[in-house]
């Protein structure tokens, strides 16, 4: 049984999507479920809409996510170069082989000639494809339309009257008839190939099994199958995976702006890679029971195509912060606080490099706020309260400074602040203690007007703790302004 190989192959037109992660997934997924490799492979021959550096940005995103491959542009690898416009010699050959047995011919079709088609086409009610009109043109023919300065494509000579069968490990039997297909292009007037013939070469030789990718390249599959044959090579195993729609159920357009949809833009709110992982991985495939938290390797010891739906995946965001929060919360305080300083420098918080003393008070702050975090960039709007010079009060904080014992507390506890010698949350606990057997007051009666004079905030994180961090001076200062007001 030949070694499992599958492959990514993004194009390097922009950021990588959630989308393409996902496949980069299932396919990393599935070779390493089987011992098998995984190969990166940059598809380049869209070059009009190829982005420079694109392919490194997107690179470095499926590292970031744990992504990693056996064979690329970076690494090499036997079957080297892994991008497709340096390999355009191969496909030259493989082009050549076709036209010299009738399986491709040169074609001098205008882009107008083309359109003029397609529109007749469409206005007897017909699916537009390509007539063929060109396909058996004389010697003189073609001299004749190279005198005029035409420079001929290579189309496929889409065999008639064939049916093309494959089992799609997700679809089960799909069935094209190649009558419905016209014969394509393969190579460019500009010589360079298309997706269609470049991918098809480039899988071949590089002795693919497995070709994962999204439901949207189905149509293209049926061609592939057809250039496999005429070539000879051994067709792979396809799985299509399925569509990702967004909360309405429509398909998620790049354009919309109600979802995050690139990975570089969930790094930089926070997000942990492990939990954008585990979320993707849940975007069409369900594990056995009831389980949803998995590591990287739990992943590949679970992770089947067989358990991949049909059915489009939605892409819930309320449950992908969710899911990284619980990241969150698992994680070691020193990586979410490591994490959480740049967004506070940022917001012109702390600045950099912090001395042992800042860092330490960054750290108490950021374990205030763990458990609650849903993504590392909430840091800076959780945290404001410890950064305002004066603190403003909503109506319910307002309605809280106006109850009967309110001056009683704060001015007991004002006291003891300012003679405190040290402000700490244990000495914060023992002043709360004197006041309560001074006032009488205890419970909610006796903390929350402190935590309402001192954080605008009814409610709030550990109210010792909090109160220490905001630090002895500050705490001093609110008091007074808030019993100043009366």
């Amino acid at each position: 049984m030949a070694r499992v190989r599958t492959r990514y192959a993004p194009s390097p037109t922009g950021h990588l999507h959630i989308g393409g992660a996902r496949t980069a997934l299932f396919s990393y997924l599935h070779a390493k479920k089987n011992g098998g490799d995984f190969i990166v492979r940059i598809e380049d021959t869209d070059t009009e809409r190829n982005v420079p550096g694109a392919d490194e940005k997107q690179m470095a995103m499926l590292k970031w996510l744990g992504i990693e491959w056996d064979e690329s542009v970076d690494v090499g690898g036997p079957y080297a170069p892994y991008r497709c416009m340096e390999r355009t010699d191969i496909y030259n050959r493989y082009i050549d082989q076709l036209l010299s047995e009738g399986k491709a011919y040169l074609s001098y079709a205008t882009p107008e000639e083309i359109e003029k088609e397609r529109e007749e086409q469409l206005a007897r009610g017909e699916t537009p494809k390509y007539s063929g009109w060109d396909r058996d043109l004389t010697p003189e023919e073609r001299a004749r339309f190279e005198e005029e300065g035409r420079v001929p494509s290579v189309r496929f000579r889409v065999p008639e009257g064939k049916t093309i069968i494959f089992d799609d490990e997700i679809r089960g039997t799909v069935r094209f008839e190649s009558d419905g297909i016209g014969d394509f292009v393969i190579r460019r007037p500009d010589g360079r190939p298309t997706y269609n013939f470049a991918v098809v070469v480039d899988d071949a030789l590089m002795k693919i099994t497995h070709v994962i990718r999204g439901e949207e390249h189905l149509s293209n599959t049926p061609k592939q199958i057809l250039i496999y044959e005429a070539l000879g090579f051994e067709v792979p195993q396809f799985a299509h995976i399925p569509l990702i729609l967004n909360a309405e159920g429509k398909k998620m357009s790049k354009r919309d702006e109600t979802i995050i949809q690139f990975i570089d833009q969930y790094k930089e709110l926070g997000y942990l890679p492990e939990a954008i992982i585990n979320f993707i991985a849940l975007l069409g495939w369900s594990p056995e029971g009831e389980e949803e938290i998995f590591s990287k390797d739990e992943l590949i010891q679970a992770f089947s195509l067989s358990r991949v739906s049909k059915a489009p995946a939605i892409f819930d965001t309320g449950k992908l912060k969710w899911m990284n929060g619980q990241y969150i919360k698992q994680a070691p305080l020193e990586r979410i606080t490591r994490l959480a300083i740049p967004y506070l420098e940022k917001a012109g918080r702390v600045t950099t490099p912090l001395s042992p003393e800042q860092e330490e008070w960054v750290t108490r702050l950021v374990s205030l706020y763990q458990e609650q975090l849903e993504y590392v960039a909430q840091i800076v709007e959780l945290t404001d309260l410890f950064f305002q010079d004066e603190v403003t009060y909503g109506d319910s904080a307002a309605e809280v400074l106006r109850e009967e014992h309110v001056p009683a507390v704060l001015g007991a506890f004002l006291q003891k602040v300012q003679e405190a010698d040290r402000f700490e949350p244990e000495t914060i606990k023992t002043m709360f203690k004197e006041i309560q057997k001074e006032t009488g007051y205890k419970g909610k009666r006796l903390f929350m007007p402190i935590r309402v004079a001192v954080t605008g905030q009814d409610h709030g994180p550990d109210l010792r703790e909090a109160l220490a961090l905001i630090g002895k001076e500050s705490v001093v200062n609110r008091l007074r302004s808030v019993i100043d007001k009366g």
